[in-house]
């Protein structure tokens, strides 16, 4: 017994789930005592120095001279069903502490249920989640013997990291990451992007972090021996990437067919980028210096809307690992910066033209400079009373952006855009959040900037209905 006597959990059962149970909860610092019928278990436990006790945990009078104050649950974790349920009844004789217990057949779940187990662990069900665990394991690591593979090839040589356009914090921190990464292996990276970094939060993330950044534009490509693309699945999507360049890795988030590339990982089951290239830096056994665990930390954060939106639970994983390196302050000045006047102005435009469909609200935000501020007003016309899709356009010299969000669960946006747009332009994205970039060209010829804001608010509006199947009024 412990020198108060009081136990966070109790063990029922020594065999290897149950002796690996005690050893686990015991390194995890907590108070365990390990109950079994069998002499000779409880010696090899007390032996390995934890605290045993050989009992019947079928007979009630075992639970009414134990004390079960301050016990967080009793875990029965014996091979026997029937040994099992007599414990179980045995226990709720006398208490009604929190009680898991092991069950091999599904179709005892029910009975272990109405005799008072709080959780049934299904062995069915254990098994398959460890061996699911134990495949996304192997895979991962595959994939980074692979992506060392390619770093060892490209030692004391240059690779371009291409981000997509108007990279946002989960592009900018994936690019930087992978770029941290090609440092292990003395590959000298570089991050490179087209289009302008113009939101105010993704300025201050670039600015406060120091990460460098180049403009695509004003360097000679063919000074890289390779290259690769974060956030994006391959040269024109969502990017200004020449067709004519060779991508080595792809690594996204983004559903995407036909990839090609030395190194790919696709994946649909996480919600930023970010998330895959904090599994490489844990796996890799690299330590995440100050910098790199809140640029992706940030990243995360942003990309799944503080969380609510295609958040996965690897996404908590990887923050969680993140969190003891992040820096808090530096999260807190990056996501107050002051808000532009541009911004606002496009805010205030795309208030004005909103066009309203029962639930979906369509709006034109003019012609602007800034794309950035289109699904930051997406976002916020996303809180009006009685809206649950959100759709902001505007121009941008020679191509219209299109800046979706959605909280209606039957409707998937990235596929509505698809549908919409992918005859003209390209789009794309998640049920949530997604978005589209179309040629002005194919709006008409023409310099009168009211007449061409109405054709395109037009045609993009019934594209849109069509595409959800709602009707023109």
């Amino acid at each position: 017994m412990t020198e108060n006597g009081r136990y966070d959990y109790i063990v029922i059962g020594s065999e290897a789930a149950g002796v690996g149970l005690v050893r686990e909860l015991t390194a995890a610092g907590k108070k365990v005592l390990a109950v079994d019928k069998s002499k000779e278990k409880i010696e090899l436990l007390e032996d390995e120095g934890f605290d045993a006790l050989i009992a019947d945990p079928t007979d009630e009078n075992f639970y009414k001279n134990l004390d079960l104050e301050g016990v967080s649950a009793v875990l029965i974790t014996s091979s026997d069903d029937e040994l099992n349920l007599k414990a179980v009844k045995a226990l709720r004789s006398v208490s009604d502490v929190y009680t898991i217990v092991r069950v091999s057949s599904p179709k005892r779940k029910e009975e272990f249920e109405e005799a008072g187990a709080n959780l049934v662990v299904l062995v069915a069900d254990a098994v398959k989640q460890a061996f699911m665990d134990k495949i996304k394991k192997m895979e991962t690591l595959k994939k980074i013997e692979k992506l060392k593979n390619i770093m060892e090839s490209l030692r004391g040589k240059r690779l371009g990291i291409f981000t997509h356009d108007n990279p946002d914090p989960d592009s900018i921190s994936s690019a930087y990451a992978l770029r941290e990464i090609a440092k292990q292996f003395d590959v000298i990276a570089d991050i490179l992007y087209y289009g302008e970094i113009l939101h105010q939060k993704n300025r201050a993330m670039v600015n406060l972090l120091e990460i460098p950044m180049i403009r695509a534009d004003e360097v000679d490509l063919s000074h890289y021996d390779a290259f690769a693309i974060v956030d994006s699945s391959g040269p024109g999507v969502n990017n200004s990437i020449p067709p004519e360049i060779d991508i080595s890795i792809v690594i996204d988030h983004h559903p995407a067919e036909k990839v090609v590339a030395d190194f790919v990982d696709l994946r649909d089951d996480v919600g930023a980028a970010a998330t895959i290239l904090t599994e490489y830096i844990k796996e890799l056994k690299i330590t995440p210096s100050k910098i790199l665990a809140t640029a992706l930390f940030f990243g995360i954060k942003s990309e799944t809307d503080e969380f609510k939106r295609n958040t996965r639970t690897a996404d908590f994983l990887a923050c969680a690992f993140l969190y003891p390196f992040v820096d808090h302050d530096l999260i807190e000045k990056i996501e107050s910066p002051s808000i532009s006047t541009e911004t606002l102005d496009i805010l205030g435009t795309a208030i004005k033209n909103r066009q309203v469909y029962s639930s979906f609200l369509i709006s034109f935000a003019g012609f602007i400079n800034d794309r950035d501020a289109l699904p930051q007003a997406a976002d916020f016309l996303l809180k009006l009373e009685g809206i649950s899709t959100v759709v902001v356009f505007g121009v941008i010299k020679d191509t219209v952006y299109v800046s979706a969000r959605n909280k209606d669960v039957r409707i998937h946006m990235g596929e509505v855009l698809r549908r919409a747009f992918s005859d003209v332009g390209s789009a794309g994205g998640h049920a949530h959040a997604a978005g589209a970039q179309i040629p002005l060209g194919i709006f008409g010829e023409t310099n009168e900037k009211d007449l061409l804001a109405k054709l395109i608010t037009e045609a993009i509006t019934k594209r849109l209905l069509s595409a959800v199947g709602m009707e023109q009024s």
